[in-house]
This record gives structure tokens, sequence and C-alpha cells, in this order.
């Protein structure tokens, strides 16, 4: 979505965030109408000093302009400080407002949201994007305010004091006003494509770190270098525009600024000359600072409107998100305490992309503590089962049930709760064994932990780690090996006590060895325990006590394993035999 030259809306929208603010808000104005007006004393106190005292040789009443001069730059100095800090002090908390907000979004997104978005994309729009919206605040907004009140300040005392050579500033004004609004135009769109790019590098920056060892197995390091430095030269471009602009502008504007000095100079300097009372030496010294004064604002005005549309811009994108509509509906009423364990699938539909459905109006159901094993050929839909039983994702049609009662009908929280999943890709955040185990649920204590793991038979080979359960498993457990990564999931979904376990292809990948340990824990996690196992590899499902057989999103077959292996060219015969042939 392109943002416009100026969004009110969109600039009214982030000023909502300023409420809980309002008293440091206000004082960041009062600040900067001290700093006009203290900026604007300066001069006006320097025309006093020379004519009243320096021409007329008064020393004693220049020491007192003088201190008068250095007492104003003091509180000069003290209203800038608080200007700055409080501006700046403000745009952070705001933006940590809205990066609370944001981050409290993305966590209520459907998984369907993360299958689009690219993950830099959405690191970029929580950081970097937001950390701009600051700047709004702290370079743009009160920076802009601020130039405009001394400016206002300033052409009074310069009217006040000599209106004459006033006239001949305020007639350059437009043409440099004409040059920074053309300026503001190019820049803008110059920092809309930066923003793009920056997204860009950012997006391809992250999936190839975290894809290192494929680009390095598949000897893909030339390709992916040629196609970083096309990204990053896009991006390299995207930059020099802004340069080129400022280059040209900034130039032009001291021109102008240097040109309109020599006017007043000249025009002053000849009516002093022909003995003209009005103008004085005095107004010709303070006005050298006040056109100093008067157009470096006039010309920072659009560098400040720069970084007000940079923020803007980033606002843009980040409640691009934040009004994103994709969040899961969480208005279930019910509080799942603990379940019974019943499940009921009846006549669900479902699809990943619009008339593409994955399940097709299947139905089964478990009961209470039986483990069920579901098999088929990758896509036949069984992960998707385990995926809408959490609420990953909505159903088109049909309906879910655990103990009698729809599972929209219950909290999210409370539903996810009693649901534990094991899944074959484990995730393990960088931190402690102990953390990964409980993710910082206070609520279970280090002694249920180690009961647990010993239950489960982990507890051994935790302890072999350096610092045990406190031992650092780094970026996604790159420390363990898959089967030890897997035995932390393990306990992890034990020690949260679930009503109803999930291992989603939990034995797929793993040696001789963890596979045993796994065995010993999925028994003793899955006894009087409603289970449901998903799993490629048929003999670590002989014992369950229902499998169901997916083809192509429908149910083609369920029983116990006897009974399906007795099936005359059945599928799950064909896929027993095929595998115990293979391993034969």
């Amino acid at each position: 979505m392109k943002a416009k030259a100026f969004d009110t809306r969109l600039f009214k929208r982030i000023l909502k965030y300023t409420k809980p603010y309002k008293k440091r808000f206000n004082g960041v104005i009062l600040f900067a109408i001290a700093l006009s007006i203290f900026a604007a004393l300066r001069p006006y106190l320097l025309k006093h000093t020379v004519d009243e005292y320096l021409q007329p040789k008064d020393k004693h009443g220049l020491l007192i302009y003088v201190s008068l001069m250095g007492i104003v730059l003091l509180f000069e100095g003290l209203s800038q400080f608080y200007f700055v800090y409080w501006a700046n002090w403000l745009g952070q908390d705001i933006v940590k407002d809205i990066r609370t907000k944001l981050f409290q979004h993305l966590l209520q997104f459907k998984m369907k949201y993360y299958d689009n978005a690219p993950v830099g994309q959405l690191v970029t729009r929580s950081v970097s994007d937001i950390e701009q919206i600051a700047r709004i605040f702290s370079q743009g907004l009160f920076m802009i305010i601020s130039d405009l009140l001394k400016m206002v300040v300033i052409l009074i005392f310069m009217f006040y004091m000599n209106w004459k050579l006033t006239w001949i500033v305020v007639a350059a004004m437009p043409i440099l006003v004409f040059i920074t609004r053309i300026f503001q135009k190019k820049m803008q769109v110059a920092f809309e494509e930066v923003r793009t790019q920056v997204a860009n590098l950012n997006t391809f920056v992250q999936e190839r770190v975290t894809g290192m060892k494929i680009v390095q197995l598949f000897n893909r390091e030339a390709i992916e270098f040629e196609k970083f430095k096309e990204i990053n030269q896009k991006h390299n471009v995207a930059w020099i525009k802004t340069i080129l602009y400022n280059s040209i502008f900034f130039p032009i504007a001291d021109i102008i600024s240097s040109l309109c000095l020599g006017f007043v100079v000249l025009y002053g300097g000849f009516h002093i000359l022909d003995g003209d009372k009005f103008t004085t030496f005095g107004d010709l010294f303070s006005y050298t600072m006040f056109i100093t004064l008067l157009f470096n604002p006039l010309r920072q005005i659009a560098d400040k409107f720069n970084e007000m549309q940079l923020g803007m811009i980033a606002a843009n994108r980040v409640f691009d998100i934040i009004d994103d509509e994709n969040s899961i509906q969480n208005d279930g009423k019910i509080e799942a305490k603990h379940f019974i364990g019943n499940i009921n699938f009846n006549k669900v539909q479902f699809s990943y992309i619009d008339n593409q459905e994955v399940l097709k109006g299947i139905s089964f159901e478990v009961k209470s503590g039986e483990t069920i094993a579901i098999v088929g050929a990758t896509g036949a839909g069984k992960s998707t089962i385990i995926n809408l039983l959490n609420r990953f994702y909505e159903i088109n049609s049909g309906e879910i049930y655990i103990d009698n009662q729809n599972i929209n009908q219950f909290t999210l929280e409370s539903l996810r709760k009693q649901i534990a999943i094991v899944l074959q890709d484990v995730f393990l955040f960088a931190d402690t064994i102990y953390n990964n185990i409980t993710l910082n649920n206070k609520e279970i204590s280090e002694e249920e932990v180690i009961t647990a793991s010993k239950k489960i038979g982990v507890h051994e080979f935790i302890m072999s780690l350096p610092d045990g359960y406190n031992y650092n498993v780094k970026e996604r457990g790159v420390m363990l090996s898959s089967g030890q990564r897997q035995l932390i999931a393990f306990l992890r979904a034990y020690v949260s006590n679930p009503s109803i376990l999930i291992l989603d292809e939990a034995t797929s990948s793993i040696d001789t060895y963890s596979e045993e340990l796994i065995q010993k824990a999925t028994e003793t996690i899955t006894k009087n325990r409603t289970s449901i196992v998903i799993a490629h590899r048929l003999a670590t499902i002989i014992k369950a006590s229902k499998i169901i057989v997916m083809d192509k999103g429908f149910i083609v077959e369920s029983g116990t394993h006897q009974e399906l292996v007795n099936l005359k060219n059945g599928y799950y015969k064909n896929l027993y035999d095929s595998q115990f042939s293979v391993a034969i």
C-alpha cells in the first residue's frame, strides 16, 4: 500500500498513542515555545548592545547586556535539553506501546498468515519500522513545531525592529518554500523505495542464514551470493537517490540564504551611508543572526518532514499488520479444565487454498484413553487434522467435538493447554534445557521436571550434559542431536500434563538408541491418555487401539493393525508389506 504525501488519517491515528502521555506531550510543546522565544531574544539583545552600548562605548552597559545575553543563552540551552529529551522519551514510549500491540496481534494470527508472510519482513516491521515511528516525534513532528514557532517569533521580532529589511527576507522565503516542496515530494518516493528494499534485504538474509546448511550442502554459495549482490545493489540505488536529492537541495538552500543576507547588508548599508536613522549597525549585526535562525529551520523543515515521511511510511506498514483480520476467532466462553478425551470429527472439510480441499468431509471418533494412529502418503491430510484440532486454522465446514462440546466453544488458551504436541521438527529456543522444557511456566517446579524426566528415561541423558538442566542448547537447539531434541520435546509435553497427546512424525528421523528411549517415553506419556500418533514407520503403531488410513483427503480404511493387514489388497496392507519388504 503506497503512502500518501501526507496521510492525515494515519497521522491522527499515530497521535492517539500520545494520549497516555498527555502531560509530557504538552510539556514538549511548552519547551518548544520557550526555545523559540529565547532564540529570537539573542539577536534582539545584540542589536541593542551594538546601538546603545558598543557604538557609544558604554563599557558598563555593554557588560550588563552581555551578561543578559549569557542568561538568555543558558535558558535556551536548558529549554533545548528538556525539549529534545522529552520528545525522544515520548517517542520511545509510544513505539513501546505500538510494538507491544503488534506482537500481541502476531501471537493471535492463524497459521495461514505465517504460511504466506516472509519472516524477515515481519522482523523488519516489528523492529526497524517501529523504531522509525519514534523519529516522528524525536526528529519530525516536534522539531517541525519548534522550527515553525521559532520562525514566527523571529519574524515578529524582525518586523518590530526593521520592517524594510524584513520584507527583503520575506520575499526570498517563497522561493525556498517552493524548492523545499519539490524536494519533499522526491524524497517521499525515494524513502518508500528504501523501506521496500530494506524489507527485501532483511527477508533474503534471514532466510539464507537460517537455511545455510542447505546452501552449503548443495553448493549454492556462488548463486546465493549473486542474488544477494543484486538485492544489495537495489538497496544501494534506493539510498543513493536520497543522497542525490539531499546533495542538490541543501546547496541551493544555502545559496538562497547567502543571497538574501547579501541583499540585506547591501540595502541596509546604503541606507546607513545615506544617513537613514531607521536602519542601524545593530540591525545589520542582528539580521545576520536572524537570517541564519530563520532560514536554517526553513531549510531543515524539509529534512524533518522527510523524517516524518519515513515514520509515516513505517507506521503505514505496521498498521497494515495490526489491521489484518487474520486472527483466530476467540469468542469461546468455556474454560477447558480437563478433558475426558473423547474426540469426534464430523464431516470436516478444509482447504489451505480456496477450492483446493485437503480434507474432504472426514468423520471419525476417538474414545477416551485410546491411542489412535493416522497413516497415509505425504499430503493425505494427516497433519492437517492436528492443526484443526488445535484451531491453528478454521475449518470450511463440519464440526469438531471434544467431550461432546464443539471446540469453538472453548477459549483458545484453555483448549491448547489441554493438548500437547510433539512434532517431527522440534523447535528449541536459545535457552537452557530447563526453560525449554517448562517454557518459563512458573507453575512447573524443578522437582516436577526431574521426576517426569526420570519416569520417561530422559534424566540420565540430561545429566550427562555440561550443567545438566541448565545447559544452553543455543539457537534452535543446535547443540543437541535430533534424537536428543525429540526427547526434550517429549519431556516438554509430559510436564504440561495434557488431556490429549499428539505425536506428529515424532520418530521418523532418529537413531536406534534414541528410538528406544522415545519408545519408552511414548509408552509412559500415552498411558491412560487419549493420544493421536501420526507416523510413516508402521512398526511404531502396531499396538495402537485404532489405525486410520488416509489418502487424498479421505479416510479410506480404519481398524486395528491386525484387521487392516488382513484386508486383501488393502491400502494399509500394501503400505505395511512394502515397508517390511524394504526392511528385510
